[in-house]
């Protein structure tokens, strides 16, 4: 496989990693919580629980989509969903604002409060059955290394954000309510917006030549 596809899945990943990381939502909420609570230490445990609770999810999503492959327009329909779910994601972080900054009392558990909501949230779940799936599905079918740089790409972009955020929350929580965060996100909105087009193009391309 040529070398600039592997830099292309390393910057997929690491987009769309870094939208699930910043994007307001159950598990970034209490990445800022638990740092207000009990420190940076505790957000950063936090942070990384997707590392705990995603293998199970990632090896069902690929095992079901693997199955589907088989029949082009069924893998075609789920790019079509997959596109649709990332122009909703880009919609809602293109309109997210700083995320709360609020500080609870009582004891820390801070890694297992983070495994507990990754894994009852719908969105790891969604993610990897209408997004994430099909390409790692796709890359497998390129080359078998392909799947492992997107995952590399976008775990480190994960959790590197949500840590990012424990930091800045920890020395000040200004810096997240401020012009720049909002920049940010809008920046990432525009990239998943990107990347619903060519998913739309894929499924399009695959119903198409299934049905042919």
């Amino acid at each position: 496989m040529p070398m600039h596809h592997h830099w292309t899945g390393l910057l997929a990943g690491a987009v769309l990693g870094a939208t699930a990381g910043l994007s307001p939502g159950p598990l970034l909420t209490l990445v800022i919580r638990e740092t207000l609570r009990s420190g940076v230490g505790a957000g950063a445990r936090v942070a990384a629980s997707p590392l705990l609770t995603d293998l199970p999810i990632i090896a069902l999503c690929v095992a079901a989509l693997g199955a589907a492959a088989r029949v082009e327009p069924l893998l075609g329909a789920v790019a079509l969903a997959g596109s649709a779910f990332l122009l909703f994601m880009a919609r809602e972080t293109w309109r997210s604002g700083p995320p709360a900054l609020d500080a609870p009392h009582g004891p820390s558990r801070s890694l297992a409060r983070g495994v507990l909501t990754n894994v009852l949230s719908p969105h790891p779940y969604l993610f990897w059955m209408a997004v994430g799936g099909p390409m790692l599905v796709q890359a497998w079918a390129r080359d078998r290394a392909a799947p492992f740089i997107f995952l590399a790409g976008f775990y480190v972009a994960l959790v590197g954000s949500k840590l990012g955020v424990a930091v800045l929350v920890g020395r000040s929580r200004a810096v997240l309510a401020g012009r720049g965060y909002r920049l940010v996100l809008r920046a990432l909105a525009v990239a998943l917006a990107a990347f619903a087009a060519l998913l739309l193009r894929d499924g399009w391309r695959l119903l198409t030549q299934g049905g042919a």
